[in-house]
């Protein structure tokens, strides 16, 4: 774990940041799960989830502060986060143990049931309640410590209530960023986050402004509905196969 990376190995995880940057800035979806899901193909899991962790906490918690309305949300929602804290632990837990097969199994069938549900543009509805929000929050949490990515199954839930788009954007945005901060302690308790890991994340802050730069200049030229529907689709495929590469 302690290995020098190579320099191919450096050049593949830049590509990789700036290209996730590139289509969240575009279409707005999952930087760290487009991210992982690339990583997982040429990097062990417990490498690959503590690099992707400070691009991606610094750009969710810049979405927070400028969607505003943070203790409202806060004041709603702090049933889902708590619940979140546990699941957190135990999917560290689980992922400090060793095997890659599970973590990378998890995250292709969360990047598989996104991009399928985002297709579908699912119409669930349902009603807020706190054990429902507890039961969520868990979930998510377990997925995310798991797999380092966030979006599963919060997205779908915070989309089937009645909530605004203002209020949504807050609303993951702020799970996004308080679960990075608890992911990134107990990645540096596994022993998973060295220096030269932090680094790496670091420097990968150039490329991930540079996608997201990119990207939002050319949403505003495409077709928005057409281009999500494609980038959808495609963290669907790369689910499928990551799901397949776990199990073979």
């Amino acid at each position: 774990m302690h290995e020098h990376m190579e320099p191919l190995t450096l050049i593949l995880v830049f590509a990789t940041f700036f290209f996730a940057a590139f289509l969240k800035g575009t279409a707005g979806l999952g930087f760290a799960t487009t991210c992982l899901g690339i990583m997982a193909a040429y990097l062990d899991m417990r490498l690959a989830i503590p690099l992707v962790i400070i691009p991606s906490l610094l750009s969710n918690a810049l979405v927070m502060i400028d969607a505003g309305g943070f203790l409202p949300i806060l004041r709603r929602f702090w049933m889902l986060y708590l619940g979140a804290i546990p699941g957190l632990a135990f999917g560290l837990w689980v992922l400090g143990s060793g095997s890659t097969a599970l973590p990378r199994l998890v995250l292709g069938a969360a990047m598989f049931l996104y991009g399928a549900w985002g297709l579908w543009g699912g119409t669930i509805h349902l009603r807020q309640n706190k054990p429902l929000d507890a039961v969520m929050g868990l979930a998510t949490g377990t997925v995310n410590g798991l797999t380092g990515s966030q979006i599963m199954p919060i997205l779908p839930y915070l989309m089937s209530l009645d909530i605004t788009k203002d209020e949504l954007v807050q609303a993951i945005n702020t799970s996004f960023t308080m679960a990075s901060v608890i992911m990134l302690l107990g990645l540096g308790k596994l022993g998973l986050v060295n220096t030269e890991v932090l680094l790496v994340s670091a420097a990968g802050l150039i490329p991930v402004a540079l996608g997201i730069r990119i990207g939002g200049r050319i949403r505003s030229r495409l077709p928005e509905a057409v281009f999500r529907r494609i980038v959808l689709g495609m963290i669907a495929l790369l689910g499928l196969g990551l799901i397949v590469r776990s199990i073979g």
